[in-house]
C-alpha cells in the first residue's frame, strides 16, 4: 500500500512538474505567446525554481537552458525514484549514473514527442469546434513547425486538413521504435 501512495505520488506531482517545465522551454523555444491564461499559469507555476536557477545558469544561443536542465534533473530524480526507491540495495557505480543520464535524456525525448502529439490531437480538435479560442495561438505554436511540412505533401481531403492525424501516426511511429530502443539501451545501461 505505501509503495502504490509513493508511486502516485511520484506519478501525480514529480512527473507533471517535469512535463510543465519541459512545455515551458518549448513553449519559449518555438516562440509561442504566453499572454494568456495557459501561458501565465505554465510560468506562475514554474517561476519559482526557474527564476533562481537563471541565475547560475544562462541561456545557451538563446534557448532557455536552466529550463531545460531543471526538467532534466527532475526527469532523473523520477526514474531514479521510481526504479530504486523499493530497492534496499541500489545498484552502485558508473553503470546507474550513466543510465540514469541516459534515461533522463530518453525520458524528456519521450515527453516531448508526447507533448507534440497531445498539441496535434487538441489543434484538430479546436479547428472543429472553435479555431479561436485564446489556447489556439499557443497550439499553432507549438505544431506549426511539424505540420507546416506534412501540408505541403498532404492535400486536403474533402476540405479536412489529415496533417495532424499523420503528425500523430508519425509521433506515436516514433515512440514506438526509436525511443523505444533508446529505452531499452538506457535501462541495459542501469
Amino acid at each position: 500500500m505505501l509503495r502504490d501512495t509513493t508511486e502516485f505520488l511520484l506519478n501525480v506531482l514529480l512527473q507533471p512538474f517535469a512535463f510543465m517545465l519541459l512545455l515551458r522551454f518549448h513553449l519559449q523555444w518555438l516562440r509561442a505567446p504566453l499572454r494568456n491564461p495557459f501561458g501565465e499559469f505554465i510560468m506562475a507555476l514554474t517561476n519559482f525554481i526557474v527564476l533562481p536557477t537563471r541565475r547560475y545558469i544562462p541561456s545557451f544561443r538563446g534557448y532557455d537552458s536552466a529550463t531545460l536542465l531543471l526538467a532534466y534533473i527532475f526527469e532523473i530524480i523520477y526514474v531514479y525514484l521510481s526504479e530504486f526507491i523499493w530497492i534496499y540495495t541500489p545498484p552502485e557505480g558508473n553503470h546507474l549514473i550513466v543510465g540514469l543520464l541516459v534515461m533522463g535524456i530518453v525520458k524528456l525525448l519521450s515527453m516531448s514527442i508526447t507533448l507534440l502529439m497531445i498539441a496535434a490531437i487538441i489543434q484538430a480538435i479546436l479547428s472543429w469546434i472553435n479555431p479561436h479560442t485564446p489556447i489556439a495561438p499557443v497550439i499553432n505554436a507549438l505544431t506549426a513547425p511539424f505540420i507546416r511540412p506534412l501540408q505541403r505533401h498532404i492535400p486536403l481531403v474533402g476540405g479536412v486538413d489529415l496533417s495532424s492525424f499523420a503528425l500523430f501516426i508519425i509521433c506515436m511511429l516514433l515512440l514506438m521504435v526509436p525511443v523505444n530502443l533508446l529505452d531499452g539501451l538506457a535501462r541495459s545501461l542501469i
